[in-house]
């Protein structure tokens, strides 16, 4: 189907947990497209987020009094409904529009027995943050519904919204009830239960085809959040998913395969560009250089091989125990005759910045000889410095940064906002300075990771099992480490194996003439330059066309 004959809407709503929220990979996937949807749908993009901050400055939202007012007093008014009305920071600015859903509490049971009335939603077992996430969807759809009726639009004027991910999943429900002229849109980007069911350390894979949804969501107490989501892929006029892999999940466990596959793009309009890269890729290794002295009282020569990872502290599933134990395995072989500084980049329980650390650093730029007086690998203290999983391997592995070890390790627990204490620069401004990045994941949907690394020119290894990965072999028809992007087979049960592989991968690279890792930087970037929006955002427009046509459909039959 060609764009040409696709109906297009006029205006785009989006609800999110993670507009002008940064939590995670979906925080990405707005910011990084909104530009491109801001170009062709100027001002009739509107993001709808929760309000966390209050009276406190939220940093990625600029408040404009002079947008929308008077249908702000209209919607306080006629829904109670107390939104901020402004334009998030990020690259196209779109209106953005923060709801306090506090007010919806009180009516919590009323609204949750609606939406079993209306989709059979089972939210009696909901615990944890099930119930903010509802109440903050709810009120979403209520936004929307009240900025319809205000402006007094019709199925003329072509309405989308979409939702992303189970938190926002019961806003589907109420939107179809209240304004049916609008197309619906839901995008999960990982099951709930898939999510679960990995990282509860059952195999997932060799036995999707025999699990159920249903009855996996009671043996593993997600009841409720399953229910919202497999309801809202039933009830939605366009249910998508982000890669094949994890349509293979929704086909079984939400027994809905998805309508479209909405792939993640970037865009590149964050990565320093000739003279500036360069500039600010050596100011990168030299903190990071210069952190790991301090931490470990080794010198580095210019020529370490700097690796890491990062991503969301999920130990099995992001692939960090493997990643581990790669580097015990390359300290432990002989024949590795260069320098590697491995970084851990994962927010983890993090307490404070090191003062011993930070007064190492402060005003001192002669290397140190000796290492800290204890734990040469972290950078901030934790809250459970007794149960830390990274910890715990580390000191497992032996991986205690001595002076014979060619491998050292640098766990970097917190987010990287420029702010953290020690390198106080953002995680791209140190992302720059790696020579290879590396992602063993066994549950990832999509992968924003190893596609950042590649847009910064930095080699990586990825999974069959990361829908970026599988998009590589598939679309691009590559997978090995001297075309940018090297993939590794991740089943079930060979995690060992992996390992073995990254250490090969690594060894390889440490072999490499410096033109040859140039070259394959340069390969790399072109694999990112594959991935951008504008290559990605037919695949909206599909989504878009398809939930107009069923909203013009219902229409029809109901006039």
């Amino acid at each position: 189907m060609t764009k040409s004959k696709l109906i297009s809407p006029n205006y785009i709503f989006e609800a999110s947990w993670e507009v002008c929220n940064k939590v995670g990979g979906i925080y990405t996937v707005l910011s990084t497209r909104a530009n491109t949807l801001q170009q062709s749908h100027p001002d009739k993009l509107f993001f709808i987020g929760p309000d966390l901050w209050q009276d406190k400055e939220n940093p990625f939202f600029l408040v404009d009094d002079t947008l929308l007012q008077d249908w702000k007093l209209f919607a306080n008014k006629e829904d109670n409904l107390n939104i901020r009305i402004g334009r998030w920071d990020i690259p196209g600015k779109p209106i953005t529009i923060l709801v306090d859903f506090q007010p919806f509490f009180e009516h919590k049971n009323a609204i949750y027995g609606r939406a079993w009335e209306l989709g059979k939603v089972d939210s009696l077992h909901a615990y944890g943050d099930y119930d903010e996430c509802c109440m903050f969807a709810y009120a979403a759809a209520k936004v929307t519904a009240n900025f319809y009726k205000y402006n007094k639009l019709s199925i003329k004027d072509r309405v989308v919204f979409q939702s992303h991910e189970w938190q926002t999943g019961m806003s589907i429900i109420f939107i179809k009830q209240w304004c049916p002229q609008i197309g619906t849109i839901f995008t999960t980007h990982a099951t709930s239960i898939g999510r679960s069911i990995a990282g509860n350390n059952k195999p997932l894979y060799d036995y999707l085809f025999a699990y159920d949804g249903d009855q996996m969501a009671r043996e593993l107490n997600m009841v409720a959040k399953h229910s919202v989501e497999k309801q809202a892929t039933h009830h939605v006029d366009c249910f998508t998913t982000v890669s094949e892999i994890t349509n293979n999940e929704c086909k079984e466990l939400l027994e809905r395969p998805a309508d479209v596959i909405l792939m993640n793009g970037f865009e590149d309009d964050f990565v320093p560009k000739a003279s500036d890269f360069t500039r600010k890729r050596n100011q990168a290794r030299a903190s990071l250089f210069r952190v790991a002295n301090a931490l470990t009282g080794f010198d580095f020569p210019k020529d370490t091989l700097v690796v890491g990872t990062s991503g969301r502290y999920e130990f099995k599933n992001k692939g960090l125990d493997v990643y581990l134990q790669s580097l015990r395995r390359l300290n432990k072989d002989k024949n590795l005759n260069k320098d590697i500084l491995a970084f851990v980049y994962v927010p983890a329980w993090v307490g404070e910045p090191r003062a011993d650390l930070q007064q190492r650093l402060k005003g001192h730029h002669a290397p140190f000889d000796t290492p800290i007086s204890k734990l040469p690998m972290l950078t901030h203290w934790l809250h459970n410095m007794s149960e830390d999983d990274v910890l715990d391997s580390l000191k497992y592995f032996n991986l205690w940064n001595l002076p014979t070890d060619r491998v050292k390790v640098v766990f970097v627990p917190c987010y990287l906002d420029g702010k953290d204490g020690v390198f106080n620069k953002t995680y791209y401004d140190l992302l720059i300075g790696s020579d290879l990045t590396i992602y063993p994941s066994y549950y990832e949907p999509w992968g924003y990771t190893p596609l950042e690394s590649v847009a910064f020119k930095v080699p990586t290894i990825t999974t069959n099992k990361a829908g970026f990965g599988l998009w590589a072999v598939h679309n691009l028809r590559i997978g090995q480490l001297l075309d940018g992007v090297a993939v590794l087979n991740r089943t079930d049960y060979n995690g060992s194996e992996v390992a073995d592989d990254i250490k090969e991968c690594v060894m390889e690279m440490t072999k490499l003439t410096i033109q040859q890792r140039n070259q394959i930087r340069r390969r790399a970037a072109k694999v990112a330059s594959r991935a951008l929006w504008s290559n990605f955002i037919k695949y909206y427009y599909e989504a878009y066309d398809m939930a107009l046509r069923c909203a013009e459909k219902r229409n029809r039959q109901t006039t």
